[in-house]
């Protein structure tokens, strides 16, 4: 079971989302876990991810308690990979996010590979996990769905906005978050790509798409509703 399952959309829509979950069990190989879960997200760099986590210390972009929100658009916005990797230091999530099918297929079978005895899950939709694993050489041991929304549906926002804002599972990145950055994109006062690095720094464990983010409010530029 991961908070990623309830990311909105169409199975179609994940066709640049894929999460890859390195997670220990305590009492079953969580000892010594430190240097494999680091190693895990190493691997990862050679197949170029879009965000790198890590559910106590957070991704690749994150918050700065010592800024205030004016200097948010005037920092530097690349994600910081060495310092997720750096910042492991127990049991831990450890999570890799790609926007590309070959690059998260390689990286699992890659994984299976190096054999890290970790616990390994992936996040996408069904058809898409399901290619991944066989190109892994690794049959799918399970499948787990969300049940979706339930009750009065009318007073959930859009989809724009909703898809943006469940790709943070822990629902850090708030509706009227998601609202404003879609507005400022479509006033011309963000790029889509500096809006989606504001939203994934409000993501606290590092399972944020920027590159979904950035192609969702590319989208959103050119609708009227």
């Amino acid at each position: 079971m991961t908070n990623t399952l309830h990311r909105f959309g169409t199975a179609e829509s994940f066709h640049d989302d894929y999460v890859v979950f390195a997670r220990t069990t305590r009492g079953k190989n969580d000892q010594d876990c430190v240097p494999k879960l680091k190693r895990f997200l190493e691997m990862a760099l050679a197949f170029g991810p879009v965000n790198l986590g890590d559910s106590v210390h957070g991704g690749a972009l994150r918050p700065a308690q010592h800024l205030t929100p004016r200097a948010h658009w005037k920092r530097d916005m690349k994600p910081d990979f060495r310092a997720v990797i750096d910042g492991i230091d127990g049991p831990t999530n450890a999570v890799a996010v790609f926007d590309q099918f070959e690059a998260a297929a390689n990286f699992l079978k890659a994984v299976k590979e190096a054999d890290l005895g970790l616990c390994v899950n992936m996040s996408t939709s069904v058809e898409n996990a399901l290619q991944c694993s066989c190109r892994a050489g690794q049959p799918r041991h399970s499948v787990s769905y969300s049940s979706g929304f339930e009750g009065n549906a009318e007073k959930l926002p859009n989809s724009q906005v909703m898809t943006l804002t469940t790709m943070c599972g822990h629902g850090m990145v708030s509706a009227n978050l998601a609202k404003k950055m879609i507005d400022w994109v479509k006033e011309n006062r963000r790029t889509p790509e500096e809006a989606a690095a504001y939203l994934t720094h409000f993501c606290s464990c590092g399972i944020y798409n920027p590159s979904r983010a950035k192609r969702v409010l590319e989208e959103a530029r050119h609708r009227t509703e």
